[in-house]
């Protein structure tokens, strides 16, 4: 059984870890592949260079809406540097506000148009915001290859990001007690656009809430996964492995 972790923040914030020990026991877990996502200049920078030191590691580049304000001078010449596979993670949060909608909005509309025009992925983080996020991504089209990460709502968001050919990549959050929503979005999502993430090390899975994530937990939420949708855990290994390779456009012989 194969497993790539599409989503992580190898060696970030004050719950950070020791990458190489952290990688070795993602890869003694069953785990492949590694997508370290990027949130501002500083932490893409620092993807692109774990990407290049490990083989099994590929970077995105993005400003999180938390960071919007910043702008995206120093986010866009990174877009070119080797193995940077997306764009993001970018998008809207009205939860926190750190950054004024508004600029939220531009900044997320800009890195979708990145995307667009270098070819990449685009990996989105939304919350509480869904129907700005719905009414930028129409107004501005989806890059080709769409994921909203940390899928964290229920059947209705569901749907309507699948039908606009999106991929959904379900984390921790699946395990969570309080999560019914989402497990039914994960029942229902196809086979085809079911992808699986840590990001790490926020969002511990059940049952090792209280200490920091790491992406050999992964497992975990396909476990989860296959559980609701009554599957053996191998079966959404399977999918999710595929449609990362496709997703992410990663080497399809990985492990």
């Amino acid at each position: 059984m194969k497993l790539i972790d599409c989503h992580c923040h190898l060696g970030y914030g004050k719950d950070s870890q020791d990458p190489d020990a952290v990688l070795r026991r993602a890869r003694t877990a069953g785990v492949v592949g590694f997508v370290n996502v990027g949130t501002t200049a500083e932490t893409s920078a620092q993807a692109i260079e774990s990407a290049s030191q490990y083989a099994d590691v590929w970077a995105t580049v993005g400003l999180h809406p938390h960071d919007a304000t910043n702008g995206l001078d120093a986010i866009v010449p990174l877009i070119s540097r080797p193995n940077v596979v997306a764009v993001g993670e970018c998008g809207l949060d009205y939860h926190y506000d750190h950054s004024p909608r508004v600029v939220q909005r531009d900044v997320f509309a800009a890195q979708i148009a990145l995307a667009k025009q270098h070819g990449l992925a685009l990996v989105i983080h939304t919350r509480d915001a869904w129907d700005d996020t719905f009414d930028i991504l129409d107004a501005e089209g989806l890059p080709d290859r769409t994921i909203f990460h940390c899928f964290t709502a229920g059947p209705v968001e569901a749907r309507k990001c699948l039908d606009r050919g999106a991929y959904l990549s379900f984390s921790g959050v699946v395990t969570f007690k309080n999560a019914a929503d989402n497990r039914e979005a994960a029942a229902l999502c196809p086979t085809t656009r079911l992808l699986v993430e840590t990001d790490s090390p926020y969002l511990t899975p059940v049952p090792y809430r209280g200490r920091p994530n790491e992406p050999a937990l992964v497992r975990i939420v396909a476990e989860a996964i296959a559980g609701v949708r009554g599957v053996p855990t191998v079966a959404v290994a399977d999918w999710t492995f595929r449609n990362t390779v496709v997703a992410f456009g990663l080497p399809a012989d990985l492990g």
